[in-house]
């Protein structure tokens, strides 16, 4: 295979009219001349180590203290590999610590897709690049919902697969046992061509032929107008899939999901960045600060039991999916929440987004968002979650939904 270096490195003040990408060096990284993805333009989320740029996760002190890495991580060198062409390194919440997308040290990218509203974090940045056309796909990491919710926000196609499908290996961590890799792009075609690079081969399994709707799940959404607008899409789901009913996923209730998660997450994050933290005393912005704060705190017995709980989470999903069946939720509560919202009106919304998204990470199961909604002219994405391992699977009917 021949290589030669990217003749579309990114100069960040000249074509970066959203805001997407950090502003390094534009150094050149080199990618196959021919592949599967050849003549796809790439950015990558600032916690994957790149050939030639530090990883700053989104917060100046960690970049400042980075090497500049000698190899680029596995999901980032399969791409290249496979003919893609590096543009840039895009920006993260702190620590990817957030689902907002606003950082208080750089800023906040542009949702096109949704004026004066956010992108969505922490993949903000590649999930803007994407949407405004700059890239044509884009690496983001998903522990919470860090790719589903700017998918949902920004109109585009984004995956957080099963756990542990794609090798995370010199990537900035949150939560080991959460974290993904994932990525963006407008189209069904061109999303699937990066899941043949990235993914092995399913799971063996019968065809996803059925689909059952999420009552609890939907019952978070903002209002009447939203459910309106995520049910106009059962149509176009229904045209793949038997209906198969609706049921309620967390039957002890989604908000006790939600402190399951975040317990595990906010521990696995202190585990893995606390004595940098403590050494360092870093400015973290609003939000991240508070949530390093309580991470601190988590006890290892609340962190047992925790898992335990998880298990029968794990436990329950599986039993609603069998081998056959999807799940079908909307994404976020509603769409973009403003820019600058503070205090209790955001966590309120947080609350209401992590309770939604949590499902998939404690199961470990993939969980695809589609742009099939839309609300005030803003973008509003449903979600599929499948079975273990069906990633492909699982895309393969993306594909044929967005297709008609």
């Amino acid at each position: 295979m021949s290589f030669s270096p990217s003749e579309r490195v990114l100069m960040p003040s000249a074509t970066d009219p959203v805001d997407a990408f950090v502003d390094y060096d534009a150094i050149p990284v080199a990618s196959a001349t021919t592949g599967p993805l050849a003549g796809l333009r790439l950015a990558v989320k600032d916690l994957y180590d790149v050939a030639g740029y530090p990883t700053g996760a989104g917060h100046p002190l960690v970049r400042q203290q980075s090497t500049i890495k000698t190899t680029s991580a596995p999901a980032v060198q399969a791409l290249l590999d496979a003919g893609a062409a590096f543009v840039g390194k895009t920006h993260t919440d702190e620590f990817a610590y957030s689902m907002n997308g606003e950082n208080a040290h750089y800023g906040t990218p542009i949702n096109v897709r949704a004026p004066g509203r956010i992108p969505g974090g922490s993949s903000s940045g590649s999930a803007a690049a994407v949407s405004a056309e700059i890239v044509d796909i884009a690496l983001g990491t998903d522990t919470g919902g860090s790719v589903r919710a700017p998918a949902s926000y920004n109109g585009l196609i984004g995956l957080r697969p099963t756990f542990g499908r794609i090798d995370i290996s010199d990537v900035f961590p949150l939560a080991h046992s959460f974290d993904t890799v994932g990525w963006f792009a407008r189209d069904a075609d061109t999303f699937a061509r990066v899941g043949d690079v990235l993914l092995g081969p399913d799971e063996t399994g019968a065809p996803l032929t059925r689909f059952i709707v999420g009552d609890d799940i939907h019952a978070l959404l903002l209002g009447d107008l939203e459910e309106a607008a995520v049910r106009s899409a059962t149509p176009r789901i229904a045209a793949h899939l038997e209906p198969a009913g609706a049921v309620i996923v967390a039957q002890e209730g989604l908000a006790a999901w939600r402190m399951i998660f975040r317990t595990i997450q906010a521990y696995e994050a202190w585990q893995a960045h606390g004595t940098w933290i403590k050494a360092n005393n870093p400015h973290f912005g609003p939000g991240v600060r508070e949530r390093f704060e309580w991470a601190s705190h988590v006890a290892d017995d609340e962190y047992a039991s925790a898992g335990a709980r998880r298990r029968q989470v794990r436990e329950r999903l599986t039993a609603l999916l069998g081998d056959d069946t999807v799940l079908a939720i909307p994404t976020t509560p509603g769409i973009a929440p403003l820019r600058g919202l503070e205090g209790e009106v955001l966590d309120s919304y947080r609350d209401r987004a992590l309770s939604m998204l949590c499902s998939a990470g404690l199961a470990g199961l993939p969980q695809i968002n589609l742009p099939l909604a839309e609300h005030q002219g803003c973008p509003l994405g449903v979600s599929l979650v499948a079975p273990a391992g069906r990633d492909r699977a699982l895309i393969d009917l993306a594909r044929r939904i967005m297709a008609g």
